[in-house]
């Protein structure tokens, strides 16, 4: 019988058996970890410089160009977001600087989410400038406004949906028919998503960027990064920055990244029908102010949230009136909310986002935009990354947190 070609497969089979080929002399089916730093080589197939090199057609030759078990989480990497390729950095933050800098140079203009993960926005509005890139902060969610910060120099466009913290969602769609028609690559940052929820290449988006080390590896026990795309950017990007940057992902990481793919479709349905659940128990609260979460039909953007999510994701935000007692709370007597940061572990993780010291330290906003960030976010919002224990559980947590 004809085996089936992999790429027809749906994505949570994907997720199991994309780029897995079992050991040929031992036959083994868990990936191999390839530790080795050198390989050896035939003279005339390497080079002492990757300057120039295919380095995904390239025999291995040196682990901080690439390595086997590294290559083998990007082909499935790219096989969950329907890519032709995939790079893996070893942050999230080094795979969102590798596109930065490996695909903008001093006099290009950038635009990005006025509200995104505090690196990532620090990195453009802070760092980039002084390389000579312009950097336009924008509500991604008005497609008007990000027409009239186009310019005739802009090269990129970065959105994160659903965004960090305000859980607001880029139209996919139309930002993509935008930016092809302008000739301007548009990267989108899907760590709150996952490929489970959404793929953001499938819309037109040119890269989609990860922090592996979130809901992807999902044990909170691994760093990564990748990005994913057309073979050609992705060229472009390992040959700069998967070189030069020397930001490589070590092959025990990316061991541990694949073992925590192999369950990322039942982790993530599960967290999304908890945070389902959890975010309607919260908007019923007498001490919740608001929840955001996009599954809620209360979310401004819940129509968008239907049709471009095959999920609502395992975030959910909420504001409280007494918000330093319920932080001490949460820090304190919570059973199982965890107070930290990050995202997508395995166990419910729970923080508080101080909306002024996000306002001063991080986020440049217009005083037009800093109204609407108080709207949504009040003088605080309480982020819950929902784990895997009993749904029950969780929400008598809560009760009690919030008594």
């Amino acid at each position: 019988m004809t085996q089936k070609p992999l790429r027809t497969f749906r994505p949570a089979t994907l997720a199991l058996n994309a780029g897995l080929e079992p050991d040929a002399l031992t036959h083994a089916i868990a990936p191999n970890i390839s530790m080795s730093v050198n390989n050896s080589f035939i003279p005339g197939d390497g080079a002492f410089s990757a300057n120039g090199l295919d380095l995904t057609e390239t025999p291995f030759l040196y682990a901080g160009w690439t390595n086997p078990t590294v290559r083998q989480l990007e082909e499935r990497l790219a096989a969950l977001e329907n890519t032709e390729d995939a790079y893996a950095a070893a942050t999230g933050m080094a795979a969102m600087a590798a596109v930065f800098f490996s695909l903008l140079k001093s006099g290009d203009h950038l635009i990005i989410s006025d509200v995104c993960y505090a690196a990532i926005n620090e990195l453009a509005l802070q760092v980039m400038p002084s390389f000579g890139v312009d950097v336009t902060a924008v509500n991604l969610s008005r497609i008007d406004e990000v027409i009239a910060a186009i310019k005739p120099n802009t090269r990129l466009i970065h959105a994160e949906t659903p965004n960090n913290p305000l859980l607001r969602l880029t139209d996919l769609q139309a930002l993509s028919e935008i930016t092809r028609a302008k000739n301007i690559l548009l990267s989108v940052d899907s760590t709150f998503a996952t490929p489970v929820v959404t793929r953001p290449c499938d819309f037109g988006v040119d890269l989609v960027v990860h922090s592996l080390t979130k809901f992807i590896n999902g044990h909170g026990d691994a760093l990564g990064g990748c990005v994913a795309g057309k073979k050609s950017l992705i060229s472009e990007i390992r040959s700069k920055a998967g070189v030069y940057l020397g930001a490589s992902l070590s092959a025990h990481n990316a061991w541990l990244i694949m073992r925590g793919i192999d369950t990322l479709f039942p982790r993530m349905n599960m967290m999304c029908q908890s945070a389902m659940k959890i975010a309607s128990w919260l908007e019923q609260h007498p001490r919740v102010k608001s929840v955001i979460y996009p599954g809620l039909s209360s979310h401004p953007q819940h129509d968008l949230a239907k049709r471009q999510m095959d999920k609502f994701g395992g975030i959910v935000v909420f504001q409280v009136d007494d918000i330093d007692t319920t932080e001490q709370r949460f820090a304190h007597e919570s059973h199982l909310f965890h107070y930290a940061y990050s995202i997508g572990h395995q166990r419910s993780l729970a923080v508080l986002l101080k909306t002024e010291d996000l306002m001063k330290s991080t986020y440049r906003l217009t005083s037009e935009q800093q109204q609407e960030y108080l709207q949504y976010a009040g003088k605080g919002l309480f982020r819950l990354s929902i784990g895997l224990e009993s749904v029950e559980d969780m929400i008598e947590d809560l009760e009690y947190i919030l008594r």
